[in-house]
């Protein structure tokens, strides 16, 4: 399937009309999965709980042990790594915690396999239809591969964490968060030229302009450093704010392998920076949200300024908490709202741009 036999006109059967309205439907709802896929995926890693399925069995797997013989088996392969070796074992994990973390695990990778079936066959329906508008055959496409990626991206990481280490590379988590996000947010993107069309009649897709595009940046810099947190739980080495065990700049960083390595390595540095680079993403939205005022989007000008807020506080209280795993999990679902709501506001600007230009 190419994207110009998904979107080329004269390639439509008999009586198919576009049908940007409901292509617009399906992809939110693909946007909903993920960001339910994000904020599991978010439990997982509080847990602990992304090594104990140590084989990815793409069909087979989409069904948990079903007998006690089988739950021991999987118990068996987790006790061979490093992590039950090391880390869950010496702590007397049982084999009911091992079913509990199993099952967080499970649930992320089921989700993520929903999200394929609801993504491939309604695209496939949508597309002998022939019901697909003209320029968005691509995109589909290409968010379809972008999923398959995220998959397998999702196994590489886990394999980094089932040899030689108890965790997986916060590298690696952080590109698999990192591809998610871009995929939802491509699938908010694409739904908001489809709905433009479907009210309008005109294909004229919203266009991302620089301070737009800076904002998204800065955003992405914020939720990288977020995952790096949470890769090397960095959050846990203090429990104070604004101070960080009452120094501004926090003991203990090591620079011994270069200003670099700490940026990249350092839990007490990267926690650092996460902290205060939010404060910089702060006034950068405040500067967009009245932008995207200005260009007709107080709506989505509201939601900036929620989530940016709400984000805050719970960032706050996550770190005084030692991170407790509820709010933890709703910094990062509130964070993933936060990035939808920029897009929202993105696309209005872009589209308003668009329409000065014509």
């Amino acid at each position: 399937m190419t994207s110009a036999v998904l979107s080329n006109p004269a390639t439509r059967i008999a009586g198919s009309t576009p049908r940007p309205a409901a292509i617009a439907r399906w992809l939110l709802v693909i946007a909903g999965l993920v960001f339910a896929m994000v904020v599991v995926g978010g439990i997982t890693r509080l847990t602990e709980s992304g090594l104990s399925i140590t084989e990815w069995k793409p069909i087979s797997g989409t069904l948990p042990p079903l007998s006690h013989g089988d739950w021991l088996a999987e118990f068996a392969r987790y006790q061979a790594t490093p992590q039950y070796r090391q880390v869950s074992g010496p702590a007397g994990m049982s084999l009911g915690d091992f079913q509990f973390i199993y099952f967080w695990e499970w649930v992320h990778r089921l989700i993520g396999r929903l999200i394929g079936v609801a993504f491939a066959l309604p695209l496939l329906w949508f597309a002998v239809r022939r019901a697909i508008p003209a320029g968005y055959g691509w995109r589909l496409a290409a968010l379809f591969a972008l999923g398959g990626f995220q998959g397998a991206l999702g196994w590489y990481m886990v394999q980094s964490g089932l040899v030689n280490r108890t965790e997986v590379s916060h590298f690696r988590l952080s590109a698999h968060l990192l591809s998610a996000l871009l995929i939802f947010a491509g699938c908010i993107w694409t739904a908001l030229d489809l709905r433009s069309l479907a009210a309008t009649g005109q294909n004229r897709p919203a266009r991302l302009n620089g301070f737009s595009l800076a904002t998204l940046a800065a955003l992405a810099v914020q939720i990288l450093l977020g995952a790096w947190v949470a890769g090397l739980r960095a959050g846990q080495v203090a429990n104070t704010w604004p101070l960080m065990n009452d120094r501004l700049v926090p003991e203990g960083i090591d620079w011994s392998n270069g200003v670099l390595f700490a940026l990249t390595h350092d839990p007490y540095l990267i926690h650092f920076v996460h902290r205060w680079w939010a404060w910089g993403v702060v006034v950068v939205l405040v500067v967009f949200a009245r932008r995207v005022k200005r260009a007709g989007g107080r709506r989505a000008s509201i939601a900036i300024h929620a989530t940016f807020g709400t984000q805050i506080l719970l960032g706050i209280a996550t770190v005084m908490s030692g991170v407790g795993i509820a709010l933890a999990a709703s910094h990062q679902a509130v964070g993933a709202l936060l990035l939808a709501a920029t897009v929202w506001g993105a696309h209005i600007v872009g589209r308003n741009a668009k329409k000065s230009a014509g």
